[in-house]
């Protein structure tokens, strides 16, 4: 069990913390959003900087000369769940929010997490994954993240009323409660925002979803990232749920039975009887229904007809060939 923490102040001063690694394109407008908070607590933002392979740690370097309290700290290895431990030791302020890279928070962020904080009691709140493209196929790809016919019913992505969770979108944490949890466990490349809070959870801290404080996430730009993305979430989310027994839902399942089901489905409709090939084709209806529900324009319409397949295929590909095993 949690050790019993202290009240929150008013106004505790907060440590704002940044896994980075090829951020280039997205860091500068990330921290502006942070230094433009409208908090009257003080604040400092943690970068840690991985091995970039583009300018974004020089990037960093002038965000840091610019304004003193941004502050840098390296990650070697580039991880993320290493990079927040990092951030989190080079802390020493009572509140943490997560913020990542290619998000963007509004201006009143820090200010309602902290209220929400000390309103519930709560050892991590969180909220939205607003998902916001700028180029065509983004916008596509954004319109699938939010919608439960491309994400299922999950809070953090569609949204719902305040309440506990399970987890939530990065996270606005108190300090105390990850160094007794033992931090992120860096084996996890991803996942490891579920699995601390799941641990934080198991020792009797609350997580609360509000869906006031949304954040502006920018999805993958290109089908190939995309794709990878979500393979990688399904590959985890497997290796979650080996560590963790009973924390499998039927939401989790549906994307690796979907894809077995349209596989199958294909291979006995050529093979054995063409009546076979509706379980496919109802798929497939699916995908056209749901990209004409969600889309905005024609050329949208057939982006989300790659978009929503790639999201749901990738993911059930990640965790049904996961042999991950955590040492």
């Amino acid at each position: 069990m949690v050790t019993s923490l202290g009240e929150l102040s008013a106004s505790p001063a907060v440590s704002v913390i940044l896994p980075i690694l090829n951020e280039a394109a997205h860091l500068e407008e990330s921290v502006s959003a942070i230094l433009s908070q409208d908090y009257q607590g003080s604040f400092e933002v943690i970068l840690a900087l991985g091995p970039s392979s583009d300018h974004t740690n020089d990037i960093a370097a002038a965000l840091s000369a610019k304004d003193a309290r941004v502050k840098l700290v390296s990650n070697p290895t580039g991880k993320t769940a290493a990079g927040l431990n990092l951030a989190v030791a080079a802390s020493q302020n009572p509140v943490i929010v997560r913020v990542d890279g290619h998000a963007e928070i509004p201006g009143n962020y820090i200010t309602l997490a902290v209220e929400i904080l000390r309103k519930t009691g709560a050892v991590n709140v969180g909220g939205i994954m607003a998902a916001e493209g700028i180029s065509n196929f983004e916008k596509a790809v954004a319109r699938a993240m939010r919608s439960p016919l491309g994400v299922g019913a999950s809070r953090f992505h569609t949204g719902g009323a305040a309440g506990e969770a399970d987890t939530v979108y990065l996270g606005s944490f108190r300090r105390e409660a990850i160094v007794q949890a033992g931090g992120f466990d860096e084996r996890y490349t991803r996942a490891q925002d579920w699995e601390l809070n799941h641990r934080l959870k198991k020792n009797g801290g609350l997580i609360y979803f509000d869906p006031r404080l949304q954040v502006t996430y920018r999805p993958r730009p290109t089908l190939r990232k995309l794709a990878k993305q979500y393979f990688q979430y399904g590959t985890w989310r497997r290796v979650v749920s080996r560590s963790h027994s009973g924390t499998i839902n039927l939401r989790y399942l549906a994307p690796p039975l979907t894809l077995l089901g349209t596989f199958l489905s294909l291979v006995a409709g050529l093979l054995l009887h063409p009546f076979l090939f509706i379980p496919a084709a109802i798929y497939g209806l699916f995908v056209v229904i749901s990209a004409a529900i969600m889309t905005r324009s024609i050329r949208e319409y057939f982006s989300l007809i790659a978009i929503i397949p790639t999201m749901h295929f990738a993911w059930g590909a990640g965790f049904i060939t996961s042999t991950k095993a955590l040492r």
